[in-house]
């Protein structure tokens, strides 16, 4: 089939792997623009531009979709199909429509639960038992459109944001290949969404990083895996200064001091008390000014007093 395929970050890469190692002809690829990085501030591709240079593919970066001369571009390509994953732009309804088979979407939640920019994130986030990828064919409303097909996986108790992002960019690539193939045979399902399922998975900012202490352990222990790899979760309560918290786990252990109150500092990590009396212990962090690092290996330098 003649694909052209639409993504940018390195969740997308190995859906793009996948269609070429499959055997499809995808005959362009569009990716945002590159972009500053580093303290030279030079323009970095995104992966998605490195793997199709890689392969030989041509690379569009339009900095507008809605000006026509992107439709020009898919005009002259002439797919068959769009193949959509993580693009971060929303299409306008002339290249939606363009495609003898339509656009379809690679998404990294259970459609209708987490339309948006973050649903990685914010199953974590709300403590989700899983999640998983849903294909479904673009719509004009956000993530709104019919459901192709799903694969569901349980998340982890310690799973984090970007463990789970590499996960299931796997998991996407892998279930695309025999959507593609139902949908050029003409077998492929089509579920509309259910609009009373509907959730939303907003982008992520700086506001949510704030640990509240008050809060039962579980919880923290999700905003620190939910809020990686930014803006990550902060906390004051340790040295009395901003504190990013990058990797924590939940020992089991309770007690009957205020939230906030750090029981233990050593090898093990840091032991801080929370809402409901439970235990969290933070293992990876980040002072201010600081690499992150583990736990005990701050403590090395910065010994902290215990409750």
């Amino acid at each position: 089939m003649r694909i052209v395929f639409m993504g940018t970050p390195a969740f997308a890469v190995p859906s793009l792997e996948k269609l070429i190692d499959a055997g499809h002809q995808v005959v362009g690829v569009f990716a945002q623009p590159d972009k500053p990085k580093g303290r030279g501030m030079k323009l970095q591709a995104p992966p998605v531009k490195e793997h199709a240079v890689a392969h030989g593919i041509p690379v569009f970066q339009p900095t507008k979709l809605r000006d026509g001369s992107a439709l020009e571009q898919i005009r002259s390509l002439d797919p068959e199909l769009i193949v959509v994953a993580a693009y971060g732009r929303i299409l306008p309804d002339e290249i939606l429509h363009y495609p003898k088979f339509g656009c379809i979407n690679v998404h990294s939640s259970l459609l209708p639960r987490y339309r948006g920019a973050a649903p990685i994130n914010w199953a974590i986030l709300n403590g989700d038992a899983e999640t998983g990828v849903t294909i479904m064919y673009m719509a004009t409303e956000l993530d709104a459109g019919d459901i192709i097909a799903q694969v569901h996986t349980p998340i982890g108790p310690d799973e984090d944001a970007d463990a789970l992002y590499q996960r299931l960019a796997e998991m996407g690539g892998e279930l695309l290949i025999p959507t593609v193939a139902e949908i050029a045979a003409g077998t492929a399902g089509r579920t509309p969404q259910d609009p009373a399922q509907v959730t939303f998975a907003p982008m992520l900012s700086r506001e949510l990083s704030p640990v509240d202490w008050s809060r039962p352990a579980q919880a923290i222990h999700d905003q620190v895996r939910g809020l990686l790899p930014w803006p990550a979760a902060v906390t004051e309560a340790i040295t009395g200064e901003p504190m990013k918290l990058f990797v924590t786990t939940l020992p089991g252990e309770t007690a009957s001091a205020a939230p906030g109150t750090i029981l233990a500092a050593g090898k093990s990590g840091i032991d801080i008390v929370c809402g409901d009396g439970k235990v969290l212990r933070i293992l990876e962090l980040q002072a201010a000014g600081k690499k992150r690092m583990k736990a005990a290996d701050y403590l090395r330098g910065h010994p902290l007093s215990v409750s």
